[in-house]
């Protein structure tokens, strides 16, 4: 009895301890204070994206290309046979000098030679018997048939002689422009037949400087416009002049093949040399020019931001020229735009932006 009446006194104890100690007024408040402080702290938490900002504006650029090129003689040649035989001369110094018409090689004509001696004769003979038939044909001692028969010989031993003498042009093998003799192919002595290589002649002043550029470039390039080079590993510059623009882009590498032209007067350049072109194309005085920090790379091209009402906003752009710090928009931009130059990865379109 006494133990149901010892626990009966400790619940009364209990049910009175929480009734007049653990709720009391004034021990909630902590906690409601607490949940109040983090609710107005979760209110203020966002903010602006701090960035930095350029003014798009107009500005003179010059507008320069470097290209590869490779110098090319002037003027050159394979100098082959055109006819059969023994090459009895050949008339040439390996690097030597030679001027045009002169004679490099001959072939064995005395066959050739021959033939044109008896048709000599024949045609000698012909006129002789013409001249005595013309006074018979004014007595009317012959017939007109037999006139006709002796002037058409006349003719023919013309035209057999003329055919003769080509042959025998084709035996001298002579210089077409003046130049200089390459390595030769043959000796004197060899049999000769039409192909049969013989030597190279090489114009090198003035000399032609062959390079590219590419297509976008295509109306600035233009004929009489002066371009600069260096030869591989010397300091010194060389002008050149255009001479001639492939009327056709190459359709594989986009590219536009220039030829220009340089006087070479102490043969300092050789074909076949590499050179590093410069040319100067036509300045761009209302280029807009921005930092390319500002583009970004995406799938459909290139982007910038632009703060317009404390927002950042999206801008498709098309560029050109780049410089070591600036690029050029060709399309996309508008003089006095606000361009985000820093904070560009933490930005999405709308993002709010504060201007540095």
């Amino acid at each position: 009895m006494r133990t149901i009446m010892l626990v009966g006194g400790v619940i009364i104890l209990l049910i009175l301890g929480k009734l007049f100690v653990f709720s009391k007024p004034g021990k909630d408040k902590p906690s409601e204070m607490k949940k109040g402080g983090a609710s107005k702290g979760s209110n203020t938490g966002g903010g602006a994206v701090p960035v930095n900002v350029y003014v798009v504006g107009r500005e003179t650029i010059e507008n320069q290309i470097f290209a590869s090129g490779t110098v090319l003689p002037n003027e050159e040649v394979n100098l082959m046979a055109e006819t059969s035989g023994k090459l009895i001369k050949l008339d040439i110094q390996e690097g030597a000098y030679i001027t045009k018409g002169q004679l490099i090689a001959k072939i064995n004509d005395r066959e050739l030679r021959a033939q044109l001696q008896k048709v000599t004769y024949n045609q000698e003979l012909s006129k002789k018997i013409e001249a005595r038939q013309k006074k018979l044909l004014n007595v009317e001692a012959i017939n007109l048939e037999e006139y006709d028969v002796t002037s058409n010989n006349i003719r023919v031993l013309e035209a057999e002689r003329e055919v003769i003498e080509a042959q025998l042009a084709k035996t001298e093998i002579r210089a077409p422009f003046s130049g200089r003799i390459g390595l030769k192919f043959i000796s004197e002595g060899a049999y000769m037949s039409p192909g049969t290589p013989i030597v190279t002649i090489v114009q090198s002043n003035p000399v032609k400087i062959d390079f590219t550029v590419p297509e976008k470039y295509t109306p600035n390039i233009r004929v009489g416009n002066v371009v600069k080079f260096n030869l591989d590993g010397d300091p010194s510059t060389f002008n050149a002049r255009i001479l001639a623009v492939d009327p056709k882009v190459d359709e594989n590498l986009r590219t536009l093949r220039v030829r220009a032209v340089a006087q070479n007067p102490e043969g300092r350049f050789f074909p076949g040399m590499f050179v590093k072109v410069l040319a100067d194309l036509d300045a761009n005085k209302k280029a807009m020019m921005i930092p390319t920090e500002a583009i970004v790379p995406v799938l459909k091209g290139k982007k910038v931001f632009l703060v317009k009402n404390g927002k950042a906003q999206e801008v498709m752009v098309t560029t050109g020229l780049r410089t070591d710090k600036k690029i050029q928009v060709i399309e996309g931009l508008q003089p006095g735009d606000s361009l985000i130059t820093s904070g560009i990865i933490a930005i999405k379109p709308n993002t709010a932006v504060k201007v540095n």
